[in-house]
């Protein structure tokens, strides 16, 4: 009976630590980039936009579709860099923990 108790204290234990990285995902902070760097956004681990960065260069009035496109492709890097980000982190949780990589987890 003991190796079930021990995983449910494990459960528990992985439980919280999934919380407190939830938590922390929001303090972290990631960039993406399009244009040459011309058009730049900083986003937190769930993907919120936090800054916006637009060099004047990139602002055409007569191509207007371009500057969408490179905020569109800047938004969308920053959130494969925070998504990458958050999977590392929940990878070294559940290996800290001896879980297999890839376990789907409930919670």
């Amino acid at each position: 009976m003991t190796n079930l108790s021990d995983m449910m204290q494990k459960a528990q234990v992985m439980k919280q630590k999934m919380e407190e990285m939830q938590v922390k995902v929001l303090d972290m902070e990631v960039e993406g980039q399009a244009g040459a760097g011309m058009v730049k956004v900083v986003a937190n681990g769930k993907g919120e936009i936090k800054k916006l960065d637009i060099d004047p260069s990139a602002i055409d009035p007569n191509d207007k579709e371009l500057l969408e496109d490179l905020v569109i492709a800047a938004v969308n890097d920053a959130k494969s860099k925070g998504e990458r980000m958050v999977a590392a982190e929940t990878q070294k949780i559940m290996s800290d923990m001896g879980l297999p990589a890839g376990l789907d987890l409930p919670f």
